[in-house]
């Protein structure tokens, strides 16, 4: 009982005040905006013609303060309340003006809308308002219904891009690389899953839900992967050749031990250089005048959730691992990260 009863205390809104003033003020505009412009057309129309409807306020609701929920699209925003007052427009010529008929407008506006992907709310006030009202004139769908919501749209694509708001709504990327891409799209399939079970209509894209369950889970493994070090998983005392080796010689040691890149080392194992195919592609008396000399590095005790930007954004495809004195003590491949990584979502 006293959980059916907390479900009816709202929920806080995780805004901060400049977003919330972001909101009113864009909410303001573009009734503000749209009222102005509709009013100007208004003798193209007809002088005795309304110019604002009342269900645009719900609509600029939607448009400046959740301009990323699919019901506040531009095709819904649009779609949703022209489509919604034709039904009832239609409604009334057909079967009369009653109250029986507002509610049968409003059903009737609920199903066009699913069926063509353009749910809006403010639809269902758009078909109450013109059933109500017994508005039987098609010309009330072109001014003010549709004239209006085109100028609220428009409206709403300035100021929200003006603001950082993307708008149309692109959903949000989240970074794969470097990360187990199965466990990734295991998460797509579960939540394509639930969603099936469930059988209800969100007020968030399924891009955007799973794009925010893919960075909980990324960030999840950051948080194990933190207490993880190099020395833990890299490859220890790897092969590597000296700047006086020969190319062919060096390029006999990568195709020997399948590596992709030898560490160039001095006579005491200090790394001075790193050499790969392609620089031995190059040609050159010695690896010393091919080699990329001081490569970057990670010591033994840095954590793995340190090196996965360098890995996903980087380019790196290895990295040496260095004791004090950069003394070579191991290697650090995608190979390993993947290896790590895959223990660290086992043991989720």
């Amino acid at each position: 009982m006293r959980a059916w009863l907390r479900s009816f205390v709202p929920a806080a809104t995780a805004v901060d005040g400049r977003e919330r003033l972001r909101m009113a003020v864009g909410g303001a505009l573009g009734i503000a905006v749209t009222g102005f412009v509709a009013h100007a057309l208004r003798p193209w129309f007809g002088p005795m013609s309304p110019w604002l409807v009342a269900p645009l306020g719900a609509s600029a609701v939607l448009v400046f303060c959740a301009p990323s929920s699919p019901m506040a699209q531009p095709w819904p925003v649009i779609g949703g309340d022209t489509l919604s007052a034709l039904v009832a427009v239609l409604c009334v010529r057909w079967l009369g003006h009653s109250g029986l008929v507002a509610a049968v407008a409003v059903g009737a506006a609920i199903a066009v809308m699913v069926a063509l992907r353009c749910l809006h709310p403010p639809g269902g006030a758009s078909a109450l308002l013109s059933a109500l009202a017994g508005v039987g004139d098609p010309h009330f769908v072109v001014f003010p219904v549709l004239v209006d919501t085109l100028l609220l749209v428009a409206v709403g694509l300035l100021f929200n891009n003006a603001t950082g708001r993307s708008y149309p709504h692109r959903p949000i990327e989240v970074s794969r690389a470097a990360y187990d891409p199965a466990s990734l799209d295991q998460l797509g399939t579960e939540l394509d899953r639930l969603l099936a079970r469930y059988n209800q209509v969100f007020d968030i894209a399924r891009e955007d839900l799973l794009a925010l369950l893919e960075d909980t889970h990324l960030q999840s493994y950051r948080r194990r992967l933190d207490h993880v070090r190099c020395a833990d998983v890299m490859s220890p005392d790897p092969i590597a050749a000296r700047p006086g080796m020969p190319p062919g010689e060096a390029a006999a040691l990568l195709q020997r031990h399948r590596v992709k890149a030898l560490p160039v080392v001095d006579g005491e194992r200090r790394l001075v250089g790193i050499v790969t195919p392609a620089d031995l592609a190059r040609g050159g008396a010695t690896v010393g005048e091919l080699m990329t000399p001081d490569p970057r590095v990670a010591g033994e005790s840095t954590s793995l959730a340190a090196l996965i930007p360098l890995f996903a954004g980087t380019g790196h495809h290895h990295l040496p691992v260095v004791a004090p004195g950069r003394r070579l003590v191991g290697m650090m491949t995608e190979s390993n990260l993947v290896a790590a990584l895959a223990r660290a979502g086992g043991a989720s």
